[in-house]
């Protein structure tokens, strides 16, 4: 059973940072593109980021550019999301999912709200 749990979400300032970990199980995790996705309250899912096999490629939607930075470990059968500088229209529950766009399964969310 494939399984993604994700965790670090929380309330956060303005400016602040949080780092999202994604624990993976039940597949080859190192087999995937892996990504995240989020949903802010009231609106559809919206893809955030993406990391190749390997994380020697990385992609990002154009407003989380030189913000976030995916990364993972395979050994570990993680995947992370390092978010800086967040602003409120960050807030949202944040996904791990499988795939490069989420394709495959998604885990149950971390909620991330950015306010002061």
């Amino acid at each position: 059973e494939v399984q993604l749990v994700e965790s670090g979400g929380g309330l956060v300032q303005p400016g602040g940072s949080l780092r999202l970990s994604c624990a993976a199980s039940g597949f080859t995790f190192e087999n995937y593109y892996m990504s995240w996705v989020r949903q802010a309250p009231g609106k559809g899912l919206e893809w955030v980021s993406a990391i190749s096999r390997n994380g020697g490629n990385t992609y990002y939607a154009e407003s989380m550019k030189g913000r976030f930075t995916i990364s993972r470990d395979n050994a570990k059968n993680t995947l992370y999301l390092q978010m800086n500088s967040l602003k409120s229209e960050d807030t949202a529950v944040y996904y791990c999912a499988k795939g490069p766009k989420g394709e495959y399964g998604r885990g149950q969310g971390t909620q991330v709200t950015v306010s002061s």
